[in-house]
């Protein structure tokens, strides 16, 4: 079970989310504060796994929090909670494992819950963060939210469940950086996630994969190694 510290300087706001988390079944104790320094002295007294901060308390924010926590030999998993991006950036620097957006949905937090598993069940392992630019402005993204990777010239386009985002470093360069990280190239212009693929077919005209809901070709070229490849992850080819 995750015990976890909401804190936020509005009381409906503490509420809101504190019945959202009481709701999933991953979730212990919830201990919940109402400005920064009552955060900080909750994370004193109390034994906590992750803490989902709003960013714009006065006095003491959820940004000073977090700076905080980074100094101490007990790191909790931070969230930033907000109604704006304008921080997004200064708050992945800081190690968070996620970012929400008031008002929340109760899938998308969802996904963080399990962010936070994965983290503690890996034993803190930050996440790869990628930095990128949407319409001016510049935000971050988890690299294993992106599901496949679509060349385009010099740039490359990463693709998530939700958007999409071109980025100015080639194709071949992420096949290489990403190899370990479970991407594999399986077309001259795609690099797809491995653990996001849900099926293989083998037709001999068009071999395909199919991620996140999009069927994306394999080359003859890639077939081979594309197939070994995801039948140890107990994928098996479709006819």
């Amino acid at each position: 079970m995750i015990n976890v510290l909401v804190a936020d300087d509005e009381l409906p706001a503490v509420e809101e989310l504190a019945y959202l988390l009481g709701r999933d079944d991953r979730i212990g104790t919830i201990h919940r504060a109402s400005s920064g320094s009552e955060a900080l002295r909750a994370l004193t007294s109390e034994s906590v796994d992750a803490v989902f901060l709003d960013i714009h308390m006065p006095a003491v924010s959820g940004l000073d929090v977090a700076r905080a926590i980074s100094r101490s030999t007990k790191k909790p998993a931070v969230v930033f909670v907000t109604a704006d991006e304008d921080c997004a950036l200064e708050a992945f620097e800081l190690a968070a494992v996620d970012y929400l957006l008031k008002p929340i949905r109760a899938e998308r937090l969802a996904r963080s819950v399990g962010r936070i598993s994965e983290l503690l069940r890996d034993g803190g392992a930050a996440p790869e963060m990628i930095t990128v630019d949407q319409g001016g402005t510049t935000r971050m993204i988890r690299r294993d939210d992106v599901t496949y990777v679509q060349a385009q010239g010099d740039y490359a386009r990463l693709h998530t469940a939700d958007a999409s985002f071109l980025i100015r470093v080639p194709l071949a360069d992420l096949e290489q950086q990403w190899a370990d990280a479970g991407f594999i190239r399986t077309h001259r212009s795609y690099l797809v996630a491995l653990k996001h693929v849900s099926s293989m077919k083998l037709a001999a005209d068009r071999p395909s994969v199919s991620v996140a809901g999009a069927s994306l070709p394999i080359s003859r070229r890639h077939l081979p190694t594309v197939r070994e490849k995801l039948e140890a992850t107990r994928i098996r080819p479709q006819a």
